[in-house]
């Protein structure tokens, strides 16, 4: 008892330095873009976006580099179904969550692609190998690229940018940011990986469905709570490309590393959630094109499903 009680105090304390982690990575990284005058667009499209999907990243590479496969790969999917049925339906309770036509139809389709390509790398052979990793990641570059060359262009049309204030930290204070955060994020990774496997031992649970909820949802908690208070700021008209971002970079970045450095074994119940996942991507994709936006009625049905989908991972 006192093992499963001291696993739980591991596991939260993880959580906690992961998402403080975070935020001081991308305080300080934020402070150096703008100091050497990166564009405001771009921290916002690189490190910002990556910030908050730090935590998804440092929980799938000590799960992959521990050899706990298993929960490297339902980390990810799991929060790629939590960020877009949870986050994005929450916003739409707190408001309408207006969509960019330019997202419909590139991001959102790019997104489905990576989920699609992910199962098929996947279901051959059952696992994403060094090679696989290497494509995924060649994928990631040429994402950025491609988000970046978009952002210049909008940035010298002046279509559609809003200048996102950054505080300019010292020096000093931004690189103890940088160092800090990532020092907190490796441990926090670590805590929220050997806390959940106890908890799934001791309960007689599998790595994946603690990866699917409880990590999931942890590690998705700064997309969560920047998205809500966005909401209630009704400052949400990228709120959902946002998502889809982070989603992308969940599969690409994440897993590519994860699958570069320690070949990642799939098991059929993997298989499943990524087919879940690209359905459930597919139908708020359909939601979106309807009217342009996911109003209150459609985030609810969004939360909804999602808490269908837990009843159903809990019991399968």
């Amino acid at each position: 008892m006192m093992e499963m009680l001291w696993a739980a105090v591991v596991l939260v304390a993880g959580f906690v330095l992961l998402i403080k982690g975070a935020d001081f990575f991308v305080e300080g990284s934020s402070s150096v873009a703008k100091r050497l005058r990166v564009p405001s667009i771009i921290i916002g499209l690189t490190i910002v976006a990556m910030g908050t999907s730090l935590p998804e990243c440092a929980v799938s590479l000590t799960a992959s580099m521990s050899g706990q496969n298993a929960l490297a790969v339902s980390n990810v999917i799991g929060s790629n179904i939590f960020n877009l049925m949870v986050v994005s339906g929450f916003c739409a309770v707190f408001c309408s969550l207006p969509i960019e036509k330019e997202t419909l139809k590139k991001e959102f389709p790019f997104s489905i692609g990576c989920g699609v390509l992910l199962l098929v790398l996947g279901y051959i052979g059952m696992t994403v190998g060094h090679m696989d990793g290497v494509i995924l990641l060649i994928l990631f570059a040429l994402y950025i690229g491609s988000m970046i060359r978009s952002a210049l262009k909008a940035r010298a049309t002046g279509k559609g940018i809003e200048e996102e204030e950054y505080e300019i930290l010292p020096v000093w204070k931004s690189i103890l940011f940088i160092v800090g955060g990532m020092i907190a994020i490796k441990f926090g990774g670590d805590f929220v990986v050997d806390g959940a496997v106890v908890i799934a031992t001791g309960f007689g649970l599998s790595e994946n469905l603690i990866g699917l909820t409880i990590v999931a949802c942890g590690t998705s908690l700064p997309e969560l709570v920047t998205s809500v208070v966005a909401a209630k700021k009704n400052e949400v008209d990228m709120a959902l490309g946002n998502v889809i971002g982070s989603n992308v970079f969940n599969i690409l970045f994440v897993l590519g590393i994860a699958g570069a450095i320690s070949p990642i074994a799939f098991i059929m119940e993997n298989v499943i959630d990524i087919v879940i996942l690209t359905v459930m991507s597919v139908l708020v994709w359909i939601l979106g094109w309807t009217k342009q936006k996911i109003d209150r009625k459609e985030g609810i049905i969004m939360v909804v499903i999602y808490a269908v989908y837990l009843v159903y991972i809990c019991i399968r």
